[in-house]
């Protein structure tokens, strides 16, 4: 049976949709938005990168001058409205500066997985018509050179990093600073710089400002047009979950050209103003978050799992006093968390007492995690543990969920800080409405829904439909209050031979709480029982391995470690006796590589594709169900 539910508009944690901005002091498109910041802060930091140990400072006049010469220098090679640049980078100031270039000068943005392989990149540079590819170092340039043959719109390649390039003499290649220098020397002329101003002025609402392609999951991905109306919307909702004020720390880490963090990094300072950080590079990243000391900090939940595991294997190691203190504080904050969670006062003398507690003993925890000034800790892009958040709530952490896709522009629900619910993703953004539909899916429709699918107007017309509504493809449902809770994938959930539905990320999500386990896969469509595959965290179990004298040669052998399969086996019990009897995993195996988002069997965000490990892994999932 089919049911309809709509958030309560009377209830005042889910206020009625208002009326979407049109412009935002009165710029209606966040180019426009961006210009006016980078007069009003001129001299203010924006962005700060981290070279070779030392944090480099870029103002926002500084960011508008480089991002002017590379729009200068992009229209100058003959680019015009509506081609698209792409960008093949890590996360640095460069990017920020293509990306603003080219968007100025009305040209379309494409960011591009810095993991991606050769055939990836080759298929999002013919998708989008790419004509210029910014390309980090030598690692990225031999991608783009394996491929350009394949992509005859592609005229030129622009190198930011020389290191271990020398010589270069291909006409179709520029190093960034003769590509940039070119811009600067074009905006010393009075009516090329306000050529580039004009470029700005004609922007419309309803531009595309970039692409994002999507992760694959199911197929080729597709590029999800954002257009400059979703971002002006999105960027004044910014101060609905966001604690910030001019001046901030943030650390951007993720890959921008995923659309969480190509708000967090781009978008969203242009409403509240924090400065930007940019880690020296992917493995350096929990140092550079103790040294920037983040006033705002997103991660998905597997980042937070590591900050929480950190302090488990640290505290393995701790005197039996530290300890002690440990588990006497975070109990009294799990009792005040709960205690929250079930909207009951506490009292006065209780929380100066915790927070004395805490002062004693978590100004160094807090410390060593690089989250002694967080005002916002977010998290969202994936299914969340409920005890990990009851454990950042413990010592006094509110770690706030959210939930959005690329086909939301990011936020689309959060959590208020007064009001959280474990286990849910929050309550609509101002503006937007929210239903669930016929198989429980999550409807949304508001200024925040996308402009449709690049070149596909079938798969358009089948995600958004005649009345505006976009089905998002999760099941979930909305309590009374507004909130709501994700389920899954719609074509993720299991049927058991028996009958039985099961949601396997219900399930997942607690095997993965586990500091030994990084992620799972809940197997069981058509089967008498559920089983899991298991992916091991290779630091926290072989610290474990160490610890107990363990010998292993390397992570395969690690993986049939007789005490290492006796470790899991104890951690999915543990969950085991929190599940319904239907539920509960009967077997598992571990899977004995070590994955990164190059495999077939992850997307760049380091999802799992459920399908392509079921299928890779079929033997090995049959040994667990004999005749």
């Amino acid at each position: 049976m089919t049911s309809i539910q709509t958030q309560n508009p009377g209830d005042a944690s889910a206020p009625a949709a208002a009326a979407a901005p049109a412009a935002m002091e009165g710029c209606d498109t966040p180019q426009k938005l961006w210009r006016l910041r980078c007069t009003q802060w001129a001299g203010h930091s924006a962005l700060r990168h981290k070279k070779k140990g030392i944090w480099h400072s870029v103002s926002w006049s500084g960011y508008f001058e480089q991002s002017r010469a590379v729009g200068l220098a992009l229209s100058d090679r003959g680019l015009q409205t509506g081609q698209a640049v792409a960008i093949l980078s890590e996360n640095r100031p460069e990017w920020l500066y293509a990306d603003m270039g080219a968007q100025a000068m009305g040209l379309i943005g494409v960011g591009l997985y810095p993991t991606a392989s050769a055939e990836q990149v080759a298929f999002i540079l013919q998708d989008s018509g790419a004509r210029v590819l910014i390309v980090e170092n030598q690692e990225q340039l031999d991608k783009a050179l394996a491929v350009r043959g394949q992509c005859p719109e592609l005229q030129h390649i622009v190198v930011i990093d020389l290191e271990g390039l020398r010589g270069l003499s291909d006409p179709q290649i520029s190093t960034w600073e003769a590509f940039a220098q070119r811009g600067m020397t074009l905006a010393q002329e009075p009516a090329t710089r306000a050529r580039f101003d004009a470029a700005i002025d004609a922007g419309q609402p309803n531009d595309t400002a970039f692409l994002v392609y999507t992760s694959g999951t199911t197929g080729q991905p597709k590029g999800a047009m954002v257009a400059n109306r979703n971002l002006v919307f999105q960027i004044a909702s910014a101060p609905q979950y966001l604690n910030l004020q001019q001046g901030d720390r943030t650390l951007s880490f993720l890959p921008l050209c995923h659309i969480a963090e190509r708000m967090g990094t781009v978008y969203n300072p242009l409403a509240l103003g924090p400065i930007v950080h940019f880690p020296e590079n992917a493995g350096t990243v929990f140092n550079d978050v103790r040294e920037v000391v983040p006033h705002l900090l997103f991660g998905p939940p597997r980042f937070w799992e590591k900050l929480y595991s950190q302090v488990t294997l640290y505290l393995q190691d701790a005197i039996p006093l530290a300890r002690w203190a440990y588990r006497l504080v975070t109990t009294e904050g799990a009792a005040i968390a709960q205690e929250r969670l079930a909207q009951r006062d506490v009292s006065v003398l209780r929380r100066m007492r915790y927070r004395l507690m805490q002062t004693l003993v978590f100004t160094n925890l807090r410390s060593f995690l690089g989250l002694s000034e967080i005002k916002t800790a977010l998290t969202g892009a994936a299914p969340v543990p409920p005890d990990l958040l009851k454990w950042y709530m413990s010592i006094g952490i509110d770690l706030i969920e959210s939930y959005g896709l690329t086909e939301t522009c990011g936020f689309c629900t959060a959590t208020p800080p007064s009001r959280i619910k474990i286990g849910y993703a929050g309550v609509k953004a101002l503006g937007t409405e929210l239903r669930i539909g016929i198989d429980e899916e999550i409807l949304v429709r508001g200024p925040n829904v996308f402009a449709g699918y690049w070149k596909l107007p079938q798969k358009t017309a089948e995600t958004i439909d005649e009345q505006g509504w976009l089905h998002t493809g999760d099941c979930g449902e909305i309590d009374a209050d507004g909130y709501l809770r994700i389920k899954d994938r719609i074509k993720d959930i299991i049927i058991t031979s028996g009958g039985k539905n099961i949601t396997p990320s219900l399930i997942e999500n607690q095997i993965k709480f586990s500091p030994y386990i990084s992620d799972a896969v809940v197997i069981g469509e058509a089967r008498r029982f559920v089983t899991c595959l298991v992916m091991i965290d290779p630091d926290n179990v072989a610290k474990f391995a160490q610890d107990h004298q363990v010998p292993y040669t390397d992570f395969a052998s690690l993986t049939r470690a007789p005490q290492v399969l006796q470790l899991i086996r104890s951690e999915i019990e543990t969950v085991n006796n929190r599940l319904a009897r239907v539920e509960q995993v009967k077997d598992f195996r571990l899977i004995d590589q070590l994955l990164t988002a190059e495999d077939e069997e992850l997307t760049p965000t380091m999802k799992l594709k459920r399908k392509v490990v079921t299928a890779k892994y079929a033997v090995l999932i049959d040994t667990m169900y004999p005749p």
